[in-house]
């Protein structure tokens, strides 16, 4: 894919629609198992919400951006600056347009980004430690695996219900310096 023709801009309100079904096909449900991101067989329901995601668009010292291609929204992250570091998060490519190197870009954006804005030197996100092949993915963009876990929200069912019990997320951090 070509990924010089993306832009990338700041999510408004009017976006919230198209970002949710947007999350909600990369990771859940069947249609997500069209790309290799998918949690569908390590967690049902929805990933997030209109409101979840209305509330990263309008907090201050956070963002989601809209990743396009020719108008259309083919990807979308979220930015928060936290400190010292910024996190990532809600990172969602559009599952037909998963391998062709649009996450390698967005993901770059995403840091150039977030060292522009905050002037931070360090990028944090959390991953559910079960997703290998995820966190393999990561690592190879830079990331470290700091072993350091937190809990699933479990009995959340705005995050979704958990088809396993062991589900945690880890934490890997990658210095933008």
């Amino acid at each position: 894919m070509d990924t010089a023709s993306l832009t990338f801009r700041p999510a408004t309100p009017a976006d919230v629609p198209a970002l949710v079904t947007l999350v909600e096909s990369a990771y859940r449900g069947d249609a997500s198992r069209a790309g290799w991101t998918t949690e569908a067989d390590l967690i049902e329901g929805q990933r997030t919400d209109p409101q979840g995601v209305l509330d990263v668009v309008e907090k201050p010292d956070s963002m989601m951006v809209a990743v396009e291609r020719d108008g259309e929204l083919v990807a979308c992250c979220q930015l928060e600056h936290r400190g010292v570091h910024a996190y990532f998060g809600m990172f969602a490519v559009r599952p037909s347009l998963q391998g062709a190197g649009l996450g390698k870009a967005i993901i770059a954006e995403a840091e150039r980004l977030a060292a522009k804005e905050w002037g931070v030197a360090e990028m944090h996100m959390t991953v559910i430690s079960a997703r290998e092949d995820l966190i393999a993915w990561y690592v190879r963009r830079g990331y470290t695996r700091t072993g350091e876990m937190s809990p699933f929200p479990y009995g959340e069912e705005r995050f979704g219900r958990p088809v396993r019990d062991d589900l945690r997320f880890e934490l890997l951090t990658k210095s933008l310096g």
